[in-house]
């Protein structure tokens, strides 16, 4: 079906036109994106990791969450910016500036229909920046648009727990977190007996450059890997990814929760401060 781990009550894709013209008070329905790519996972995984971790997160969240709470999701955005890994064959990729135009148009149409709540559920470490720029560009244009580019992993989970500190800090990629959930959420369709460990090749070694944090620098995954993972897969149990999956779905709840009941901040609309050197405020933006 097409509706796939998403309660199909909660699909959509699946609302006649007729139904969404009726939605109530749809300023306030949360409607959610699940994104994700088509690229390479290395041996033991298929290219679908990153948009069915987003989705499976997404359809077990919303099959927890209280039915009288509006919230409706997408179907997933399966392709995304992955140039990363296009020297790996079946990796498919947008550019950044279609990825962008591609989220700019789909929260415009949301936005005609009167909605005004939108989250961005990614699971593609490779994107985020992208998302970043395209929310906050919708948002100027559209003041009363309420955009939440959001990544899968930022909610609260037991990845600290299960994980070694090396595989936490450079298991970025097909290692054992994502094959562990993979295990739990699509079994067949991992294949353990090809599962490797590789970690990144080459890193600096003075402790201030890095492949991601405060430092990085610009890198390609064939830079750092032969196999394409980055981490340790054969370690990956269905145990461990059970839990990821329970916790990461409870988070997701309470931030459907949390981006329903939230009203954007407007100081330019407020009264001004009583200190006379606050009192000089930004006109009012035009309508849109």
């Amino acid at each position: 079906m097409m509706h796939g781990f998403i309660p199909p009550q909660r699909y959509f894709a699946y609302l006649t036109w007729q139904q969404i013209e009726a939605l109530p008070d749809k300023a306030h329905v949360v409607i959610v994106q699940p994104m994700g790519a088509i690229e390479q996972h290395g041996p033991h995984l298929p290219l679908a990791v990153d948009a069915a971790i987003a989705t499976a997160v997404l359809g077990k969240a919303l099959t927890q969450l209280p039915e009288a709470l509006p919230a409706y999701a997408l179907p997933p955005l399966y392709y995304g910016k992955s140039n990363e890994h296009w020297h790996f064959p079946g990796t498919i990729t947008l550019s950044a500036e279609t990825l962008r135009q591609i989220l700019l148009e789909s929260a415009a149409s949301l936005y005609r229909a009167g909605f005004r709540k939108l989250i961005w559920l990614n699971a593609h470490g490779g994107q985020p920046q992208v998302l970043d720029m395209a929310a906050r560009d919708l948002h100027q244009t559209h003041p009363d648009l309420m955009v939440f580019p959001h990544f899968v992993w930022n909610v609260p989970n037991p990845a600290a727990e299960l994980l070694t500190p090396k595989e936490l800090e450079l298991g970025i990629h097909a290692g054992d977190a994502e094959t562990s959930l993979m295990l739990s959420i699509l079994p067949d369709q991992v294949q353990p007996d090809q599962a490797v460990c590789e970690y990144p090749h080459g890193l600096p070694t003075d402790g201030l450059l890095s492949m991601e944090g405060a430092l990085p620098f610009a890198w390609v995954t064939r830079d750092l890997t032969r196999s394409g993972v980055l981490g340790d897969a054969t370690v990956a149990t269905v145990a461990k990814g059970d839990r990821l999956l329970a916790a990461l779905a409870d988070g997701w709840v309470r931030v459907i929760e949390a981006v329903h009941r939230f009203q954007q901040p407007a100081a330019w609309r407020d009264e001004p401060h009583p200190d006379e050197s606050l009192k000089t405020r930004p006109p009012e933006p035009p309508p849109p």
